[in-house]
C-alpha cells in the first residue's frame, strides 16, 4: 500500500513515545512527562496580544507570500545583528519558515540527488536522517562522544564518503546532548566544508535558551560561513511558541533561494498574523526570554541534584532545556526508559532513539514545574538500580 520511501522510514521517535505514554495513562497512572521538548510555559503575553491584533485585520486572512512578510524578515535580520553580530539582507538572506523542522526536511530536497551523502551528528534530531531519506540521499552519522565534548570528529570521515557528501547537518547548542560549540569549531567546519564542497546547515533552534552567563554564537559569524552555510532559527523554544510554527532561515543567498524554490512548490507560506506576532517577539524587549531561562535554570539545578543523589552523574548544561544523563549499569537506554515509565510513571527519551551513538544515555526535558520535578526525583529514588 505504502511507497517504498515510506516503508523505509524508521518509526518517528516521539510518536512511539506518545503511544507508550498513552497506554500507561490508560491504566490510571499519574504520568510525569519529561520526554518531548515542548515548553509547558505559555507564549509571552505581548506576543499573544500582537497576534490578536493582527488576526483582526482582514489583510492577514489571504494567502501569505512564499518567502514571508518583509516586516518579519527585517525583524529577523535586525535580531541577528543585535544578538548574534551577523549582518544579513532581509530581501535575499532571510526566509520565513513554518518552524525550523520543515526546513530540515526540505533542504535535502533542494540540494541532494539520489546517492548523495548527507552527514549529520548522531545522536541528533531524527529529521536530519528522515529528510535525507525522503530526498533519496544516504545519511551518514557522525558520532558525538563524551570524550570529545560531544563534537564530531571531522577528520575521521572516510575519503569515499567525503567524495559523495553534499550536506552537513549539525546543531549547537545540541539536542539531545545539550553540548555547546565555540567559534573555533565553527571555523573548522567552514574550512572542512569549503575543502570538500559541502553545504553547511546549522540548526540553531536552542541558541537563546542559555544559562550562567553563556551566550551561544552564530555559525554565520565564523569567517567564510556565509559562502557555504545556512542557519536555522526557531521561535518555538526561545518564545514558547512551539504550536505557532514560526522560524526563519538565514545565510547564503543561493542556499536561501534553493530552499525557497522547494517551499514555494510545497507550502503556501506562514500565516501573516503569526509572522507579525513573530516580528513583535524579536523587536520588543527580550526580558521575557531571560525570565524563562531563569525558570529552566532552577529546574535544571533541582533535577541535576536529584540525579546525582542516585549516582547518575549528569552535568549542568550551559544551554537547552535538556539533561543528558548516563543510564545505570546493566540497562540499555530503552530498558531504562521503560523501567521509568512502567514503575515510576516518568516519561523520558532513550538516547538510542536519537541515533546509535546515543546508546547508554537518556534525555530528560525540563518541561515540568519544580514540584513535578521533585516528585519525579522521589519516584526514581524508590527504584532499585
Amino acid at each position: 500500500m505504502y511507497s517504498e520511501r515510506i516503508n523505509a522510514l524508521p518509526p518517528y521517535l516521539f510518536a512511539a513515545i506518545d503511544e507508550s505514554k498513552a497506554k500507561v495513562k490508560a491504566k490510571g497512572v499519574d504520568v510525569i512527562d519529561l520526554g518531548i521538548g515542548d515548553p509547558d510555559l505559555p507564549t509571552h503575553p505581548h506576543i499573544v496580544k500582537a497576534m490578536c491584533e493582527a488576526v483582526k485585520d482582514p489583510k492577514t486572512h489571504r494567502y501569505p507570500s512564499h518567502n514571508g512578510l518583509y516586516v518579519f524578515r527585517k525583524a529577523a535580520a535586525d535580531w541577528c545583528e543585535r544578538y548574534k553580530g551577523v549582518k544579513l539582507d532581509p530581501e535575499s538572506e532571510i526566509l520565513t519558515l513554518i518552524g525550523s523542522k520543515e526546513a530540515v526536511a526540505h533542504i535535502p530536497l533542494a540540494f541532494v540527488n539520489p546517492g548523495d551523502v548527507v552527514l549529520y551528528t548522531d545522536p541528533g534530531y531524527p529529521v536530519y536522517k528522515i529528510g535525507t531519506l525522503f530526498a533519496g540521499g544516504e545519511p551518514y552519522p557522525l558520532p558525538l562522544k563524551a570524550e570529545n565534548n560531544f563534537l564530531p570528529d571531522l577528520d575521521a570521515i572516510p575519503a569515499d564518503i567525503l567524495k559523495r557528501a553534499k550536506l552537513f547537518f549539525f546543531n549547537y547548542p545540541n539536542n539531545p546532548t545539550a553540548a555547546v560549540a565555540d567559534m573555533a569549531f565553527f571555523e573548522k567546519v567552514v574550512r572542512f566544508c569549503k575543502k570538500n564542497e559541502i553545504i553547511a546547515v546549522h540548526d540553531n533552534a536552542y541558541c537563546q535558551v542559555v544559562f550562567d552567563g553563556y551566550k551561544a554564537p552564530s555559525f554565520l559569524a565564523a569567517e567564510g560561513a556565509m559562502d557555504i552555510g545556512i542557519e536555522l532559527y526557531s521561535h518555538s523554544k526561545t518564545y514558547n511558541m512551539t504550536g505557532w510554527r514560526i522560524g526563519f532561515a538565514a545565510g547564503n543567498k543561493a542556499l536561501i533561494k534553493g530552499l525557497d524554490k522547494v517551499k514555494s512548490n510545497i507550502d503556501s507560506g506562514t500565516f501573516d498574523a503569526i509572522q507579525l506576532a513573530g516580528a513583535a517577539a524579536m523587536n520588543e524587549s527580550q526580558a521575557c526570554v531571560t525570565e524563562t531561562n531563569e525558570v529552566y535554570r532552577k529546574r535544571r539545578d533541582i533535577l541535576i541534584k536529584g540525579l546525582k543523589s542516585m549516582g547518575l552523574e549528569a552535568k549542568p548544561q550551559k544551554a537547552t532545556f535538556y539533561i543528558w544523563a548516563p543510564v545505570p549499569k546493566g540497562y540499555t537506554s530503552i530498558e531504562f526508559t521503560e523501567t521509568l515509565l512502567e514503575k515510576a510513571g516518568i516519561v523520558a527519551t532513550p538516547g538510542v532513539g536519537f541515533g546509535a551513538a546515543g546508546e547508554g544515555f537518556i534525555r530528560f526535558a525540563l518541561t515540568q514545574p519544580v514540584e513535578r520535578l521533585k516528585e519525579a526525583v522521589e519516584r526514581m529514588k524508590k527504584l532499585q538500580f
